[in-house]
Parts: C-alpha cells; structure tokens; sequence
C-alpha cells in the first residue's frame, strides 16, 4: 500500500519524470514541451504558496508513483471556493489505485481548506481512466468541449467534471 503525503523539494525529479511521460505520450494534458526540474519546482511553490495541496504518493521503496494537486479555479475573488484537481501517476503504476487514492486524499484536503467545489478539467473525451477515477470518485459530468485542443496531430476535446465538497453551495461559505 502506498503512503500519501505532502511533496517535498526532493520529490521534484520523480514529479517531472511523471508528467514528462504523460506531455510525450499522452493527451491527458495539453502541454506540448515538458517541463524542467526548475519549472516544476516553480509550479508546486506556487500551489503550495496559495496553501493548496500538492501530495504524493510513495511505495514501499519510496520511489513517487504518482502525484496530485489542487489549484484555484480561476484567479478572480468569486471563484475563491473552487479549485480545479490535476493528477498524474507512473506509467508502471497505473491501473494499481494510486489515481484512486491521490483523488481521495485530495477532495479530502480541499474540503479541510473550505474548498467547496473541486473541476476535473480532463483533456481528451477518450481518456477513461481519469474520466473513470472522477466518476469513481463521485465527480458529476458537466459537459465536453470539443476539440479545443491540437497535439498529436488531431482535435481533443475536454470534459468538464464537478464534485461538491462538504456542504457545497447549500450554505454561504463565509
């Protein structure tokens, strides 16, 4: 069984590893060029500078076999209380539960942080696992935008999935 935590700096080299595999071989993600080491290193100052999450999860020989985080929806005040969730899991790991378990953990820490709405914005309309792990997860469909974005030489769309966290938008959050 894995254990979930906190990232750290050290986990920055795995981190990249992942989601370099996932922008070369994938259409999870838009992103064309992977990152560096320093851009991703960036990327999780910034997530965790906003107090958000970014978790990891480690096997038992502690290697990174998978990662997730959450950032803010979008920058403007009145989306304060909605994140968007991104997730990224080891080629060797996949099909194990990790996405699974970082999704988990991570609606459980975004609910702890007066998050009340967590976006699955998932590139690729035929990308099951992550459409599979938010439904799983008890994320709703919200709809698809269709081909918004180009890489690999043809037209992805994008499904949008929500999930209501604690009490939601019955109740002000203030």
């Amino acid at each position: 069984m894995p254990i979930l935590r906190a990232s750290q700096p050290l986990d920055i080299p795995a981190i990249t590893a992942i989601y370099r595999h996932h922008v070369l071989n994938g259409t999870g993600t838009f992103e064309i060029d992977p990152p560096s080491v320093a851009d991703m290193s960036g990327r999780m100052q910034d997530v965790l500078s906003k107090n958000l999450p970014w978790l990891v999860a480690e096997g038992e020989d502690g290697t990174i076999l998978g990662y997730a985080y959450a950032n803010w929806f979008k920058p403007r005040p009145a989306y304060r209380f909605s994140a968007e969730d991104s997730i990224y899991v080891a080629e060797h790991a996949r099909g194990q539960g990790i996405g699974r378990l970082l999704l988990d953990a991570l609606c459980r820490e975004c609910e702890a942080l007066g998050v009340r709405k967590l976006i699955a914005v998932i590139g690729d309309s035929t990308n099951a696992g992550s459409v599979g792990v938010h439904r799983a997860a008890g994320f709703a469909d919200v709809g698809t935008l269709r081909g918004v974005g180009w890489k690999f030489d043809r037209w992805l769309d994008v499904v949008m999935m929500e999930k209501s966290l604690g009490a939601g938008t019955s109740t002000s959050p203030e």
